[in-house]
């Protein structure tokens, strides 16, 4: 899993955060930006986004 991981530790921890507080957020709220929140945090907890393989970016020092 290491080789496909590429969303670094710093962020992979903004991802998180972000994610948390935009699902608590839409939660609270009654809208639907919930499925972003969930998006961020899955990306974060996996370290794999595929925009980020898509555009070529990688912040994962793990080669």
């Amino acid at each position: 899993m290491a080789s496909m991981a590429n969303v670094g530790n710093v962020d992979r921890a903004i991802r998180i955060i972000v994610g948390l507080l935009i699902a608590v957020w839409a939660i609270t709220a009654g809208n639907f930006w919930w499925i972003l929140g969930v998006a961020l945090i899955a990306t974060g907890v996996f370290r794999f986004c595929g925009l980020y393989r898509i555009l070529g970016i990688n912040t994962c020092k793990v080669s």
